[in-house]
């Protein structure tokens, strides 16, 4: 009797299961997470997987360097002289246009222009303007695409940051590297298809969250794995003191039975993610010393990434850790460098926040390049909006700060099929309004995921009755910075 009542349980749960997915793309996970045995069947299941990618990628996988708490563009890649030649002088009312500003400013009764501390100058075939803090990001500008004219919704750091790692200002929707989990899968059966690193510089820090690197409501497979700067690269990975290997796998086993008799029990796709996660933890044993030892590494590279590099959990650590992972197969590392929320003291915070990371930044597209990946590797440098062109607080010539601008910001790509060597989009001579090309965050989302080879329309997921997907209801490939 017990049978025939776990006979019908699992027929009853498989209907279900194949009704839904016979509802959209989203009822499947189309990454790693798959139930071997349904697909056996053949249908539309294997229509669905089928379908990933959509066309023939330019990437393979993405390195994202994000720099939390939003970098000036007034210190790096937008140069405007004439803020420099009208210091104190008022923002005029025709350039903001009663544009909206944070709490921090907006009982301010004047706004003062201010121009860069720092000088820049032109490189490349494309001329474009360097600040002299990133002299290391100058000599491989022939190698990125600068785009100047990125814009967003979000003001206030927490929106801002969550919008740009998940396509929306509010919690719980899968961050960037989940769905990419979620609709291409892993290259590695020993290593996450998502890993995390952070950092933090010695500027004035905004903190990072779990939220960011969330699965949402995708499965718990697909969640960023946080990489620790500790002897212990992912915790709590070891096996206790005294647990043989072979023990381990006896033990892994069991459960996996007993979770499999749940699963045919109860349907519930979170059993078969954890069956996953426990064999993915045993391989990473071995996956994880390996990826992460940099012993093995010339002398040559070390200083290429510079000496921070051989001390865990600083930035040149994490740029050579991200290209170790990418290089084994990690499809999405996400770096976070925390400290560039310089309201006040900008050119003496920004300055060393700039020399915490220029030269792995720099290091990190020589060393892809010279490894051949950079052509099928997609990096990206920036934050999550950008700064004003008038002054935060107290004006000096030598010390001043900038509040949150999501109107116009720069960021910069490379590799992956991104033109290499141009500048993209224009800001108006006083870098408050795009003039030229604006690309949004949704414009963003929808061309990384294009060069994944992925259509953003229609990589969905059903949830609460609706397909959501990274791109909500908007954005649109950026075709002209694509090879």
């Amino acid at each position: 009797m017990e049978k025939e009542q776990l006979e019908h349980s699992l027929g009853h749960n498989r209907r279900k299961f194949l009704s839904k997915v016979s509802l959209g793309i989203g009822s499947l996970a189309l990454g790693s997470l798959l139930i071997p045995d349904l697909f056996k069947k053949g249908g539309e299941e294997d229509a669905i997987m089928a379908a990933l990618p959509h066309f023939a990628p330019k990437a393979k996988r993405i390195i994202y360097l994000f720099q939390n708490g939003a970098p000036s563009q007034f210190e790096s890649f937008d140069y405007k002289p004439m803020l420099n030649q009208q210091i104190g002088k008022e923002l005029p009312e025709s350039i903001r246009m009663g544009q909206r500003l944070t709490g921090m400013t907006s009982g301010q009764s004047s706004f003062p222009l201010v121009g860069s501390y720092f000088g820049f100058k032109q490189y490349g075939e494309a001329r474009a303007w360097i600040s002299d803090i990133f002299p290391h990001t100058a000599r491989i500008v022939d190698d990125i695409c600068i785009v100047k004219s990125m814009y967003t919704e979000a003001i206030n750091h927490d929106p801002a940051l969550t919008f740009f790692q998940s396509g929306a200002q509010v919690g719980n929707r899968p961050s960037m590297g989940a769905w990419l989990s979620y609709g291409l899968g892993s290259e590695n059966n020993n290593l996450p298809a998502f890993c995390v690193l952070l950092s933090r510089g010695r500027g004035n820090g905004q903190g990072v969250y779990s939220k960011l690197w969330t699965n949402g409501f995708l499965d718990s497979v697909h969640q960023g794995v946080q990489f620790s700067a500790s002897e212990d690269p992912v915790l709590y990975l070891k096996d206790p003191k005294g647990m043989k290997r072979e023990d381990r796998r006896r033990m892994l086993d069991k459960i996996s039975e007993l979770n499999q008799l749940n699963y045919q029990a109860f349907g519930d796709p979170e059993i078969t993610a954890k069956i996953q996660q426990y064999e993915m933890a045993f391989r990473m044993q071995t996956a994880v010393p390996e990826v992460t030892d940099i012993s093995k590494e010339p002398d040559s590279i070390i200083k290429m990434y510079g000496p921070d590099c051989l001390i865990p959990g600083t930035y040149a650590a994490n740029c050579l850790l991200a290209r170790k992972l990418s290089e084994s197969g990690v499809r999405f590392v996400q770096l976070y460098h925390q400290g560039w929320d310089q309201h006040d003291n900008l050119p003496s915070e920004m300055a060393k926040q700039a020399k915490d990371v220029d030269q792995a930044s720099a290091a990190l597209i020589q060393d892809l390049k010279q490894r051949g990946l950079l052509d099928e590797t997609l990096v990206i440098w920036g934050g999550e909006f950008g700064r004003t062109n008038y002054c935060q607080g107290k004006i000096q010539v030598d010390n001043y700060g900038r509040d949150h601008h999501p109107r116009s910001f720069s960021i910069w790509m490379a590799g992956g099929g991104v033109k290499p060597g141009i500048v993209y989009g224009e800001t108006d001579e006083f870098g408050y309004n795009i003039v030229e090309n604006p690309v949004h965050v949704h414009d963003f989302h929808a061309t990384i995921l294009h060069l994944m080879g992925i259509d953003h329309e229609r990589l969905t997921y059903k949830h609460l009755g609706r397909r959501f997907r990274l791109t909500d209801v908007h954005g649109h490939v950026v075709k002209d910075i694509l090879v």
